[in-house]
């Protein structure tokens, strides 16, 4: 409990110190976000808002993870540096499109096919790792090895790990496009996976799951990083975390899920994200398809936006969303628990 204290503190601290030295950095250098032509007009006030500031989000996880294994005696797992080593990575592939965006001053950076092809590979080696390094079970799960279980087999799960991963990196590269709006919903799930991890750490017997205390460790880190970006992110932003941040956050939601044996309860738990990605995908078939568009914009904020709402109203009700699919997540998971009866008890 103390390692977890600890790593969310310093976390938040060098997140909230670490940003604001990123936005006068960033401001000096003119570094800032380009605003792409059609989105909401009234967006256009944003550009050059200073970008990048998922590089604040990593410095303050990579930080809070090694201030609570510096003195406290806590080992270090393999599955926690498999969660740091996919959010790292998906990171840099972000930060290289980040700073395309910059250099070109246009709105996109990476072509599409160079940033899946960098995706895809920081995914197939996080998924190969996970599986022959850090020895996670070729199956996949709901809430706990063993419950709604299926055994896929190596190479069915290797690929379907690599697909969570590029998913929910994009999940939340999609909802990003807001002031605070994916930091904040963010917030919420790796709440909740620290009380799952610790959770799993206490009652071990039940959940055989290696690393889970460290994996706490890790999911309160990102939540104290992500709460002191916030810190600065919320509306009116004075930074955007950019690709950096928004594809190491969906990277590592999706890794320590998959790594709390917890597969088919993630997207439960990332509910807000999966909408979020599903009105993308509805809004792109209807439009090929039938020529028509379902949504006045997606993602789908953009489209309450559009329907009159204030950027602040679609935030907040957008994280109540993401409030209720946490603990509805939280919910299914204790119920779970409930339901092994005397096996339960600790």
């Amino acid at each position: 409990m103390i390692a977890i204290l600890a790593s969310s503190g310093v976390a938040f601290t060098l997140a909230v110190v670490f940003t604001n030295y990123l936005i006068r950095l960033l401001r000096l250098y003119k570094i800032g976000q380009q605003i792409r032509e059609d989105g909401p007009k009234r967006h256009v006030t944003k550009a050059g808002t200073p970008t990048m500031g998922g590089v604040a989000i990593l410095i303050g996880v990579v930080a809070g993870y090694a201030s609570a294994h510096a003195n406290l005696g806590v080992p270090i797992s393999k599955q926690a540096i498999m969660v740091l080593g996919v959010t790292l990575g998906l990171g840099l592939v972000g930060f290289v499109d980040d700073l395309i965006k910059v250099r070109k001053a246009r709105s996109l950076g990476l072509t599409k096919s160079a940033k899946i092809a960098g995706q895809i590979i920081v995914a197939v080696v996080f998924a190969l790792g996970a599986h022959f390094w850090a020895h996670v079970p070729s199956s996949i799960d709901f809430v706990r090895y063993g419950a709604f279980s299926l055994h896929v087999g190596t190479v069915a799960w290797v690929i379907f790990a690599a697909l969570v991963i590029i998913g929910s990196s994009n999940a939340v590269n999609l909802t990003d496009g807001l002031d605070g709006l994916a930091s904040g919903a963010a917030i919420f799930a790796f709440g909740c996976l620290t009380i799952v991890g610790y959770w799993q750490f206490r009652h071990e017997g039940v959940y055989h799951v290696s690393g889970s205390l460290d994996l706490a460790v890790v999911s309160v880190a990102m939540t104290g990083a992500l709460a002191g970006f916030l810190w600065w992110n919320a509306a009116p932003a004075k930074i955007f975390m950019g690709d950096t941040g928004s594809l190491a956050v969906g990277a590592a939601l999706g890794a320590t899920t998959l790594l709390l044996g917890l597969d088919l309860w993630l997207p439960i738990l990332a509910g807000l994200f999966v909408i979020v990605t599903l009105s993308v995908v509805i809004q792109v078939i209807s439009f090929r398809v039938f020529g028509r568009r379902v949504f006045r914009m997606a993602p789908l904020h953009h489209h309450f936006e559009l329907m009159g709402w204030p950027e602040t109203t679609v935030i907040v009700r957008f994280w109540m969303m993401a409030g209720i699919f946490t603990a509805l997540a939280l919910g299914l998971f204790y119920t779970d628990f409930l339901s092994l009866g005397t096996l339960a008890k600790p």
